[in-house]
């Protein structure tokens, strides 16, 4: 009786093995145009023909390959990369697995030229239609030329699963684009049916992005650089005003290889903090060098997930400098007039004001620089806005003709000690109780009150959480109510938090409960009311978004306490809310990700009123 189980023949396992390395032509693009890399090349080209179906040809000018090297390098698991399991800890090549060449050749017609620096002659490998291999000699540039002729032509099932032309074009240019990025001190070149689509000079990783992307993508990205010895980043992340609506402009290397990580977009993600809406997705191209054997590239034969020894290290470094390199730059978005799609003049977002590290100057000029010592205002005018703001609130009826800001005598004299005080003292102004309106370097800064005030008092909860330190307002007269029994469970079991933000409570039998004292910033007279709010509020979060405990609460206090639009503030009370956003660590948008702040630059105005 014969035997059932065989062992397949090499060509019949190449085949197979191909399914995971050479998924499309794209797949052959990556693995030979990575193999040039590792090979030193200082320009490498692309050829292809049809999208790569009919050809696609890779021709460097690296170190090249002796015969002997050439004929082995078609051999499954020969690889110039390792010689021991051990190597692969600190491997820093694109390469190593020995499977890419013996997988391609395997379903296309397939031919290398090669010649090394110091030889004369060269060497030419092809395979015949019965896949033996013919070898010649010959006189070749330096460097090594690589065909991939009539890619799955042996394999017609795999074939007609490829899509259009268009879409496999697409799918070689992204990766192109993605070697290109990791490698900008290499110059490539990729042509397409005679045409040339791109022509990436060597030069510096900055160099390299603009030709990338665009001339003009780095005034609308902010540059990402912290180097340690044990991990370091660098790269560069969009502005908040320009958030994409696509998950594939997220570029990120590990060792300068393109990888996919859930761990990182996600620390990247999060230090954007409220700035994301559903379904946006902050543009980035970001390169991580650390320690190879830290990180685990042999996941899959592609190469392009990765696993971390350990991942909360990577996540925090990764966050906090994200949120650093944000926090380095003012990114008030500007506003510009221009037309939409149907000529009618609206204004817009300009993405591409250019901004400076660490340059704040077009802010109010009464407003504190970040990591300044510098105290703007005592500690009594700071009070005058978060202990006691809500007392002097004045109440505008609907329609009520507002003064304007500078007619009363309290309001001049406010003015006077301010312009005292500032060498150049800017004007601020209420509009319908609603926005604050203050003159800028470049223009005019408008701010909602409202929500800038909740990310004041967002962060002020937060820190409160942090710090353990509260600071409870004591009521003359305690607020004595009943809850729901719902409600009072859930005041209950929350209630080591709301002591932490300010809250006294005491709980009695039959659902009643007793407010001895509240946070500072709560409106006095209304402590039952806006605790009920805060928890309501509070609910709703938890059932729609599922946050986090003490970040839901922070923002259903912030919300709720907040000043609200209508809410009449003076000269003094404005220019406090102002100063004190900005030093905030995300005065940009509120905590539910509406924005705060924008700036209408005077060249804009300019244009408007036809003076340009």
């Amino acid at each position: 009786m014969s035997a059932k189980i065989k062992i397949l023949p090499e060509n019949i396992t190449n085949k197979i093995a191909a399914g995971e390395v050479v998924q499309r032509p794209e797949s052959v693009v990556k693995e030979l145009m990575e193999n040039s890399v590792d090979a030193e090349a200082r320009n490498i080209e692309l050829i292809v023909r049809r999208a790569g179906k009919s050809l696609i040809q890779v021709v460097d000018d690296g170190i090249g390959m002796s015969e002997q090297d050439a004929l082995l390098s078609f051999h499954k698991h020969a690889t110039s990369k390792i010689t021991s399991y051990e190597d692969i800890e600190s491997l820093r090549t694109f390469g190593f697995r020995g499977e890419a060449l013996s997988s391609i050749a395997s379903v296309c017609q397939f031919e290398i030229k090669t010649e090394t620096g110091d030889e004369e002659i060269g060497t030419l490998i092809k395979f015949d239609e019965e896949n033996n291999i013919q070898k010649e000699k010959g006189s070749f540039s330096k460097g090594t030329s690589v065909s991939v002729k009539n890619l799955f032509y042996n394999t017609p099932a795999r074939r007609n699963f490829l899509k259009t032309n268009a879409t496999e074009l697409k799918h070689i240019i992204e990766t192109f684009k993605k070697i290109s990025l990791s490698n900008p001190e290499v110059a490539f070149k990729l042509w397409n049916d005679d045409d040339l689509l791109f022509d990436f000079k060597s030069g510096t990783l900055e160099n390299r992005v603009k030709e990338v992307f665009a001339d003009n993508i780095l005034d609308a990205v902010v540059e990402v650089k912290e180097i340690t010895d044990y991990l370091s980043i660098r790269g560069y992340i969009a502005k908040p005003a320009f958030l994409k609506r696509s998950k594939g402009e997220q570029y990120l290397f590990i060792n300068n290889r393109y990888v996919i990580s859930k761990t990182i977009n996600h620390a990247v993600f999060s230090a954007y903090e409220n700035i994301l809406e559903k379904g946006d997705y902050p543009f980035f191209v970001l390169f991580i060098d650390l320690d190879p054997s830290k990180v685990d590239i042999n996941v899959h034969p592609q190469k392009l997930e990765v696993k971390f020894d350990d991942d909360n290290d990577i996540y925090r470094f990764v966050n906090a400098v994200i949120k650093k390199s944000l926090g380095s730059h003012d990114l008030v978005p500007a506003m510009t007039f221009g037309n939409d799609s149907a000529n009618n003049e609206k204004l817009r977002y300009d993405n591409y004001r250019q901004s400076d590290k660490d340059d704040f100057s077009d802010r109010p000029s009464f407003v504190s620089k970040p990591n300044s010592n510098k105290q703007a205002y005592s500690d009594n005018e700071i009070d005058l806005l978060f202990s006691s703001l809500n007392k002097e609130i004045k109440q505008a009826a609907p329609g009520e003709q507002t003064d304007h800001p500078f007619d009363s005598k309290s309001q001049k004299e406010v003015y006077h000690s301010l312009s005292l005080r500032d060498e150049n003292p800017t004007f601020i102004v209420a509009l319908h109780n609603k926005y604050i309106l203050a003159q800028i370097k470049s223009g005019l800064m408008i701010i909602d009150q409202h929500v800038a005030h909740e990310r004041i008092l967002y962060e002020k909860i937060l820190n409160s959480f942090e710090a353990n330190l509260p600071f409870s307002q004591q009521l003359l007269f305690a607020q004595t109510f009943q809850a729901d029994p719902g409600d009072y469970a859930l005041l209950k079991e929350l209630e080591p938090y709301l002591v932490k933000m300010g809250f006294e409570l005491k709980f009695f039998s039959k659902n009643t409960i007793v407010i001895d004292g509240v946070p500072g910033d709560l409106k006095v007279g209304s402590e039952i009311d806006a605790l009920n709010e805060i928890l309501d509020e509070y609910k709703t979060n938890q059932r729609e978004k599922n946050l986090e405990v003490r970040d839901n609460l922070a923002k259903s206090f912030s919300c709720k306490a907040a000043i609200k639009a209508g809410d009449k503030l003076n000269e003094k009370e404005m220019r406090l809310l102002v100063d004190q956003l900005f030093a905030t660590s995300m005065p940009y948008v509120c905590p539910h990700g509406r924005p705060i702040v924008i700036k209408i630059p005077l060249d804009e105005l300019d244009k408007r009123f036809g003076r340009t």
